[in-house]
């Protein structure tokens, strides 16, 4: 087995769509990638309603807290998937050449819980087997 491929899901705040794709990824993926997030402009905690959704779905929230993408800028990244259009634009140079791949992804701030659910469930739809494809996994 090769080692494991890193992903960075980028987004602005890293508060919540970015933070459930790199619990889902770490889950889904375990074993063939290490999800990481960080955000552009970083909120000082991850959403409420991201932990629960990602609680409710048995998903680990162990160890999720919002980074600066300049605190990942060393890692040994293979992709980097932006889940919103602002950290599509704003998508910093990384000292390395990196695939990326855009997946926006409606954000549930301010909504019912039941939205933090959906956009899980749809980021885990998309997100999964695009990460797949990109790196050449093949199907689980």
């Amino acid at each position: 087995m090769s080692t494991l491929k890193t992903v960075l899901v980028l987004c602005t705040g890293n508060s919540c769509r970015s933070q459930m794709g790199e619990a889902i990824l770490n889950h889904d993926l375990a074993g063939l990638v290490r999800g990481i997030s960080a955000g552009t402009r970083p909120q000082p905690k991850v959403a409420d309603g991201a932990l629960e959704a990602l609680r409710l779905a048995g998903l680990p929230t162990a160890g999720l807290h919002p980074k600066d993408v300049e605190a990942v800028m060393d890692e040994a990244i293979d992709l980097v998937v932006s889940v919103c259009d602002n950290a599509k634009e704003t998508c910093p140079v990384f000292p390395r050449p990196v695939a990326r791949i855009h997946l926006p992804f409606h954000d549930p701030h301010g909504e019912p819980l039941a939205s933090f659910v959906a956009v899980r469930d749809d980021i885990r739809a998309r997100l999964v087997p695009a990460v797949r494809a990109a790196l050449g996994l093949g199907e689980a």
